[in-house]
This record gives structure tokens, C-alpha cells and sequence, in this order.
């Protein structure tokens, strides 16, 4: 059995998260010493390390939940996992393509830049025709 520490030190996650997760109940509530020391076990390091994987794969909290609902069911049907996986990668090919955009508009500016004075800088230009056009929706905004 180990401590949230150890816990947290073994699957490279800060104990706040780990305390986090427990609050929004992706985390089951551990089982505790007589002094009230949290103590876990091979399945929560699963548990949490699954989290933590899903997230370093983009996964939002409610995906990851419904993918542990579906792994704590093993007679549901596959396609259910593998719906939030095509929405996940849906949403990652979106956010490439933003980014490629981005990548073409900065060696754009960065190659239409003379290295003369700021007045007449194409990096400065390009920034002020466009700053207007910038969301947060796009991913980019403030």
C-alpha cells in the first residue's frame, strides 16, 4: 500500500491532482489508516496511471470518465470506447490544422522580413492587419 505521496511520486502526478481526481470522483475514495492516512494499491496506480495516459493524449475529464465507466464494464460494446477515441482524434486533427495554419503565417512574416528598421517591419505589419481577426475560439487568443 502506498501513500498519495508515493502515489504520487510512482505515476508522476502532483498530489493536488491525485486529491482533485478523489473530489470529481475519477479517482475512487482510498481506504485510510487508523490515523486517517490515504493508502493505495495496484488498482488505483492502474487507475490514475490510465488517467494520466488519456490526458496526455488530449482526452477532456468526461471522455476519460466514460472511458473508465466502459473499462469498469467489460461486457459493454467496444464501439463505445472506440466513438470517444474517433472524437478525440477529430479534435487533434482540428487542432494540427490550426497549427500548420500558424506554422505557414509565421514563416511568412519571418521570411518577407528585410532586417530593415521597425518601421517597415513585415512582422509588425502582418501582426497589426491581423490581431483584430484572433479569437480564443481559434486556440490562439488571449
Amino acid at each position: 500500500m502506498l501513500t498519495i505521496g508515493n502515489l504520487a511520486k510512482k505515476t508522476g502526478t502532483k498530489v493536488q491532482t491525485i486529491r482533485y481526481y478523489e473530489q470529481i470522483e475519477l479517482m475512487p475514495e482510498p481506504g485510510r489508516t487508523e490515523g486517517g492516512q490515504r493508502r493505495y494499491g495496484d488498482a488505483e496506480i492502474d487507475r490514475l496511471s490510465f488517467i494520466r495516459h488519456s490526458r496526455q493524449l488530449g482526452f477532456s475529464l468526461d471522455a476519460i470518465r466514460e472511458l473508465l465507466d466502459l473499462g469498469d464494464h467489460p461486457n459493454r460494446p467496444c464501439h463505445e470506447a472506440d466513438a470517444i477515441a474517433r472524437r478525440q482524434l477529430k479534435q487533434v486533427e482540428r487542432r494540427i490544422a490550426r497549427l500548420e495554419a500558424l506554422r505557414t503565417e509565421l514563416n511568412r512574416m519571418v521570411h518577407e522580413c528585410s532586417g530593415g528598421r521597425t518601421a517597415d517591419c513585415r512582422v509588425l505589419e502582418v501582426l497589426r492587419d491581423h490581431a483584430a481577426c484572433l479569437t480564443d475560439h481559434d486556440g490562439i487568443g488571449a
